[in-house]
């Protein structure tokens, strides 16, 4: 099996504006993201290749991962790793079934999960160490940095390597130990891309936007609905809102990319915990997705309760989840996010902006929310509601421009026409062939 790689393109870099990501050869690179945290301690090899293989298929090019869930967290063989929990005593020695070593050592395991991923052409995005680990105190920052030096020396020859420092914890809680981690990952690993995972309604910018070792923001959403906030004000809370957290971070200096890496998942308990709240579903999937992407991420993560903790017989089920991780690869979500990612690269990339001005009158609150992206010949605009809405005129060049609307379940476009590029345009959604009321609005040149 022969495929194309994205690192034959060189390593990811940030592009010449801040805000997008590419190859050393210019090519461009969209940020397309499954979670699947428990690969390692779940799966054996030959389901993580079927993991791999359909992710691949739906266009996915990194997956989320735990190095280390937990110290005891083994592999399905019974490898932990590390020899009395410690940080710094990797437990490296082989297969001895004489010694009560059975299978290759947990970190002989992640090497080879990592040319599985290589051979379909995907990244794995690494967590070295889970925060609620660090949490409570457990392991020193010198312990932190010294596991991280070691584990980017073992593994920076692999091209398919981005660092999540983090992992779901506020930066200020431990900062010296994730500087410390950040720190060691990027002296012992200078070409891989470093980012940090923080806690829900967290964005990385807050703590580390200026450090050396981050390359690019990640943010957490993360999983509450609007019915479960306490404060409702855009100025202290985000939550579902995720181009908020985009808007924030798009502003800073200097300029970085920025992702959600951690949107609420299809099939989780709205709230995480209790599913009397009702589950969020893939339509909600797809709208964090579009809203983040057109406010001026520089791609998406996705993520499905089943394929995230690995759900199968055998392991106590964790969110209300509902099926096994088997099932949870066919959702529908995780087929959507390809269509968009599809229609960003068929226009000009690295010239696409966020762009309300274009909106005329006010672009809707919550669910209803109206945002707008657009390059020098091109404008995509995202309304979940499908209720009508108005643009300026005048914005794209020529005296009339074709209108399209791309079904975001499927790809396609529908209702293509011209319409005058002057005065105030006015817009009504159609509704998509699988009653979905999200249809993107494409306006380009005639004959595009």
């Amino acid at each position: 099996m022969l495929l194309d790689k994205p690192w034959q393109h060189g390593r990811i870099e940030t592009s010449a504006d801040g805000h997008h990501f590419q190859h050393e050869d210019g090519t461009p690179f969209f940020w397309q993201a499954d979670t699947v945290w428990l690969l390692l301690t779940r799966l054996s090899l030959a389901e993580a290749e079927e993991y791999f293989a359909d992710r691949h298929a739906k266009g996915f090019n990194v997956a989320q991962v735990m190095v280390i869930h937990g110290p005891t967290s083994a592999t399905l063989e019974g490898r932990l790793p590390f020899l009395d929990e410690d940080l710094t005593r990797p437990d490296t020695r082989p297969a001895d079934p004489g010694e009560g070593l059975d299978g290759p050592s947990f970190w002989d395991h992640l090497e080879k999960v990592l040319e599985l991923a290589a051979r379909w052409g995907i990244y794995l995005g690494l967590v070295p160490v889970w925060g609620s680990n660090l949490q409570h105190g457990g392991h020193s920052d010198e312990a932190v940095a010294a596991y991280g030096t070691w584990l980017a020396r073992r593994y920076r020859h692999h091209p398919n390597i981005v660092w999540l420092n983090g992992g779901d914890l506020r930066g200020d809680t431990r900062m010296p130990a994730w500087q410390g981690l950040g720190a060691a990952l990027r002296k012992n690993d200078p070409t891989h891309l470093i980012t940090f995972h923080p806690f829900g309604r967290c964005q990385s910018s807050t703590w580390f936007h200026t450090e050396p070792w981050l390359d690019f923001n990640m943010f957490q959403s993360g999983h509450r609905d609007y019915a479960q906030v306490w404060d409702d004000s855009p100025a202290t809370w985000k939550g579902p809102d995720n181009w908020r957290h985009v808007e924030h971070d798009y502003q800073r200096y200097p300029a970085r990319p920025t992702v959600d890496g951690e949107p609420g998942y299809e099939a989780i308990p709205r709230g995480l915990h209790d599913p009397v709240h009702g589950y969020w579903g893939h339509d909600d999937s797809r709208r964090f997705a579009y809203w983040a992407v057109f406010a001026g991420a520089a791609g998406h993560t996705y993520g499905h309760n089943a394929v995230i903790q690995v759900h199968k017989p055998g392991y106590s089920p964790a969110y209300a989840v509902t099926m096994d991780w088997r099932e949870g690869l066919v959702a529908p979500g995780s087929k959507d996010l390809q269509h968009l990612k599809n229609l960003l690269l068929s226009y000009p990339y690295f010239e696409r902006i966020p762009d309300q001005t274009v909106v005329v009158g006010e672009p809707g609150i919550r669910e209803d929310r109206l945002v707008v992206t657009r390059g020098e010949g091109y404008l995509f605009a995202y309304r979940f509601t499908g209720r009508p809405f108005q643009l300026r005129g005048e914005v794209l060049p020529g005296e009339e421009v074709r209108m399209r609307w791309m079904d975001p379940l499927t790809g396609g476009f529908v209702g293509e026409a011209l319409v005058p590029n002057r005065g105030v345009l006015s817009f009504t959604p159609p509704v998509g062939a699988n009653g979905n009321t999200d249809m993107v609005l494409v306006l380009d040149a005639p004959g595009s």
